[in-house]
């Protein structure tokens, strides 16, 4: 019997291939397949600037430095998330404050956000939403706060490349296209990957001028830039404190290749998640997933009573399927707590999903019988119980 876990990549003989090549050119980290890779996401999303990273995390990280987060400014997000996403608050000295979620789309809720944009007394620079399981929530009344409290709109879309939400003109237009910046995870689960990696594409060039700064210890080698007389065609200058957060051409390689089949990868999550749903029609005591436009699939998290959760967790790994629970609230980790004083319901409609949320497999190289196969196997479990 195969394993399934939650989430895999889906590697072909084009990607070894595309990969292969740049392992036998000239060109290991930061040649000409980094510019090529930016350039194809940003064309695909349909974004001026595309800056790819080491991580999706150090992608969030270079996001809230490009956007200005200093030491003493607020930082809003949802506590529906990774902690990554709140933490790189931490890493400027600022700090992270969180909205609760909608119940009906599992996003950062904007009643909420907005009680705690006009409650705080410290700048808020950043709102951070993130379009949680791939589900593109509505941005625009995210794009009216941030723009009447003057402050950087950034989504995690790190659940959500390839999905779509409406434009101005009605018509869909992939994610990526709505906020000031907007970050993607190619992590071996998302959508595509580069192994590990992650970008920031943005309309904006500064913000591009920053994120570049950012990933590469500060430091610039272009003329335009210095601050000093250049001693020389070798001479570069660090202008800012930044990391070493560079994508090689190797993954950059494996994203190109990859980029090419996302759209596939993107249609077969929506026919499994379809097929899911279809199955557990009528299947008393599991809620689905908002089935909601343009979703881009990452997770499929249904929803079950909290007294049984883990013993359908077990029952599954007994089984060979790996679920997953995302995520524990970020304020309910011991160091939001320890540091915060955060408290259990505090944020009663994300610690509600939590209870209840299991994700099961979902990835386009899954067949459709595996989904079967969870089901019946979900189904034995509460004919036995």
């Amino acid at each position: 019997m195969k394993s399934l876990s939650y989430g895999r990549q889906w590697i072909d003989e084009d990607d070894i291939a595309e990969v292969v090549n740049v392992l036998k050119g000239d060109w290991l980290s930061q040649g000409p397949t980094v510019k090529r890779f930016e350039a194809a996401l940003a064309e695909y999303i349909g974004a001026r600037e595309a800056v790819v990273f080491s991580s999706g995390t150090a992608a969030l990280h270079g996001a809230v430095a490009a956007a200005g987060l200093r030491e003493g400014d607020i930082m809003l997000t949802t506590p529906m998330t990774f902690a990554a996403t709140a933490n790189t608050a931490l890493y400027m000295g600022a700090e992270p404050v969180f909205a609760d979620i909608s119940g009906d789309t599992l996003c950062m809720s904007p009643i909420e956000a907005k009680i705690k944009l006009s409650e705080s007394s410290r700048k808020i620079r950043v709102i951070l939403p993130v379009s949680f399981a791939g589900y593109p929530f509505d941005i625009g009344p995210f794009r009216a706060m941030a723009d009447e409290f003057g402050a950087v709109l950034i989504e995690d879309a790190c659940h959500s490349l390839g999905g779509e939400r409406a434009g101005r003109d009605g018509r869909p237009r992939k994610v990526g296209r709505d906020a000031d910046m907007t970050v993607f995870s190619f992590h071996p689960v998302k959508h595509i990957t580069t192994g590990e990696g992650g970008a920031v594409v943005t309309d904006g060039a500064e913000y591009a001028r920053r994120l570049r700064l950012f990933r590469n210890h500060g430091i610039t080698r272009s003329a335009g830039e210095f601050e000093e007389e250049a001693e020389g065609p070798w001479h570069n200058e660090m202008l800012a404190l930044g990391f070493n957060y560079r994508l090689s051409d190797i993954q950059c390689a494996l994203g190109l290749s990859q980029l090419k089949r996302l759209d596939m990868f993107i249609g077969k999550r929506r026919e499994l998640a379809e097929t899911y749903s279809s199955m557990f029609a009528g299947v008393e005591g599991v809620c689905l997933p908002p089935s909601l436009e343009g979703h881009a699939r990452h997770l499929f998290p249904i929803r079950v009573g909290a007294e049984i959760r883990a013993a359908l967790f077990a029952h599954l790994a007994e089984n060979g399927i790996r679920s997953q629970v995302h995520y524990i609230p970020v304020p309910m980790h011991p160091y939001y707590k320890r540091r915060f004083g955060y408290k259990k319901g505090d944020f009663p409609e994300a610690e509600r999903y939590y209870e209840r949320t299991l994700s099961l497999p979902l990835y386009p190289s899954m067949e459709f019988a595996d989904v079967e196969r969870v089901v019946g196997c979900i189904k034995n479990f509460f004919r036995k119980n």
